[in-house]
């Protein structure tokens, strides 16, 4: 009765499964979670170890699903936001830094140096970082850091789920303060609030010319966004072989990430992508599997022993985020309450920063109009913050760090 697809539903049931309390919890039980600890409890049990290459998901997710997903990141980003919110970019630079740097001057005393680096750029980001971990760990042989990195991946939103939540309350309480007291005026963020849902749904962007005109939408099907994403993803893995001096090469991934940005800002690749060739899901499902995969390996042992290390880290990085984080608002002359969560969207990235902010403006404003004022002024910077830590700053972290593991 197994085969190729009995493998496939079963995948699917347990990702599904990891959504649906996502959802249910409005995101505080990060679905990534739910998922691992089903894979990890049904390895232990009745899931045979190669469950997901079984399911054909593999090497499609290991090998050009990473590379696509990377060039449609580089497809979001917005060089216009970041540019106007370049404090925000700032202080969210220097949060990670901070982390970076008292986990580096404090770690390496409780901790194994290969779980160190294994899992410091899943915690400053996302997928991305924590695949780009794993495989490094494992072609090194390194098995406990390749678990590390992905039980790193799955367990840093615990973190910064509450003290996001904490931070951004305490600023909308300051903010609708003197909102009310009508010691501010606030420009809106573009978007209204949705007559049947109750949601906020943020406005189209304006339409931006670009160099190269776009082409004509009977010829801009599905598989032609492929060969756009396919040419940038070649050119990248090319560029990744090349030796600069000095600095050896850099990884294929940060320059996939790279070109899908210079490709959109031309006009050459379409924005967001992968969602307009209606393929981000399945990319992001056979990625997701992929990364599953490597908690085949893990043993309840290794688990244990995983576990005070990986606790340990969380702390200490978000504590030294925390300290440059508060003296970048100081210089910046920002509120630091605001600057700290821009920088924790490090530890769960885009859809969870939105959702957040979000829940907070709805908790906390009384009418359709101050919830438009608390949008308009943490919506913004909390988008931009995800944008600087995992879709830019976790890439290139992991691509400088594949290369520090100790054999």
């Amino acid at each position: 009765m197994y085969n190729f697809a009995l493998a496939f539903v079963i995948c699917c049931v347990a990702y599904l499964i990891g959504e649906a309390v996502s959802n249910i919890t409005k995101a505080w039980i990060p679905s990534v979670f739910v998922t691992a600890v089903i894979m990890l409890v049904g390895y232990w049990t009745v899931f045979p170890s190669t469950l997901i290459t079984d399911s054909t998901l593999i090497p499609f997710g290991s090998s050009m699903g990473m590379y696509m997903l990377l060039v449609h990141m580089g497809s979001i980003i917005s060089l216009k936001q970041l540019a106007e919110n370049w404090k925000t970019v700032v202080v969210c630079l220097l949060g990670l830094a901070g982390m970076c740097a008292l986990a580096f001057l404090i770690c390496p005393m409780l901790m194994d140096y290969n779980l160190l680096i294994a899992g410091l750029p899943p915690l400053t980001g996302g997928i991305v970082a924590a695949t780009t971990m794993m495989d490094a760990a494992l072609e090194a042989g390194l098995q406990e850091a390749a678990v590390f990195a992905i039980v790193m991946y799955c367990m840093q939103g615990f973190a910064g789920y509450p003290l996001t939540a904490v931070c951004l309350q305490l600023e909308g309480k300051a903010f609708l303060k003197d909102y009310r007291s009508g010691k501010l005026k606030v420009a809106s963020v573009d978007g209204a609030i949705d007559s049947d849902s109750g949601n906020f749904v943020k406005a189209p962007a304006k339409p931006i010319k670009k160099l190269v005109p776009p082409i004509p939408d009977k010829w801009n099907n599905n598989v032609m966004i492929f060969l756009k994403i396919g040419i940038l993803a070649w050119i990248a893995s090319q560029i990744g072989r090349v030796q600069f001096p000095f600095i050896g090469s850099i990884s294929g991934g940060v320059w996939a990430l790279l070109v899908g940005i210079l490709a959109t800002t031309l006009g050459l690749l379409d924005e967001n992508a992968l969602v307009k060739s209606n393929a981000y899901g399945l990319v992001m499902f056979a990625l997701m599997m992929y990364i599953f995969d490597g908690l085949n390996m893990c043993t309840p042992e290794m688990l244990l022993s995983i576990i005070l290390p990986m606790i340990e880290l969380i702390i200490i990085g978000v504590i030294g985020m925390a300290i440059l984080c508060f003296i970048g608002a100081k210089i910046l002359k920002m509120s630091f309450k605001l600057a700290f969560a821009t920088a924790l969207t490090a530890l769960y990235g885009f859809p969870p920063n939105a959702v957040i902010t979000e829940n907070t403006c709805n908790a906390l404003a009384e009418t359709p109009e101050e919830k438009d004022a608390l949008m308009g002024h943490m919506f913004t910077p909390m988008i931009v913050g995800g944008f600087t830590t995992v879709t830019i700053t976790s890439v290139i972290l992991a691509g400088v760090f594949t290369g520090m593991y100790v054999v």
